[in-house]
């Protein structure tokens, strides 16, 4: 008997989990929150000291001053004409749920290096966005406010330790799903040394 195909469901989630960034405004359920929460938690990190800490926003007021903050940085950077594939303002303060994934400071440290900093937290975000969407909830990954983090550090009221990493809006999509657009993997991918073909 053949076995079954144990991964297909995961790649059809990875393959139909492009960049969402319009929602309608029905609420997320709790549980699908929790859900969503706990998968970050699940990721790896460096000597599993588990960095990451989240912050989930519930106060209209402060979603719309984070939206308000983000859409000024957007226009700070592109003006008018954002890259076409950016797509629409991605409109943050109207988010269903809108969590910001933080890095605390580890004493002693274990990461080895700045790179070693970030790769025990951005697992957990690929983690969330992957059980928001195989729950049919869409999401996007926001960096750009780190150009004006003192002002978010403010508002938010974080500590020294503790590092803003990734703003994480979702929601469920207006729009499709997917499929997301990449190169095929042999494009990327060389054998033994740089340069030399996988084909």
């Amino acid at each position: 008997m053949a076995k079954p195909d144990l991964t297909e469901g995961l790649f059809d989630t990875m393959r139909t989990m492009r960049s969402i960034r319009r929602y309608q405004a029905d609420p997320i359920p709790e549980d699908v929150v929790e859900i969503i929460l706990e998968a970050g938690t699940l990721a790896p990190s460096g000597g599993n000291a588990q960095p990451w800490r989240f912050i989930v926003f519930r106060d209209p007021e402060i979603k719309t001053k984070i939206g308000e903050l983000a859409d000024a940085i957007r226009t700070e950077r592109y003006g008018d004409e954002p890259p076409a594939k950016l797509g629409p303002p991605t409109p943050l303060g109207n988010a269903p749920l809108l969590v910001m994934v933080c890095r605390i400071t580890l004493d002693p440290p274990v990461a080895t290096s700045n790179a070693s900093l970030y790769a025990s937290i951005y697992p957990a975000v690929q983690n969330m966005l992957l059980a928001a969407r195989s729950h049919g909830v869409g999401g996007v990954l926001i960096t750009m406010f780190k150009l004006r983090e003192h002002e978010f550090r403010k508002l938010l009221d974080l500590p020294d330790d503790v590092e803003p990493c990734a703003l994480l809006p979702f929601g469920y999509p207006k729009g499709n799903f997917g499929p997301v657009q990449r190169k095929p993997w042999a494009q990327v991918t060389f054998v033994d040394r740089w340069g030399q073909s996988a084909q």
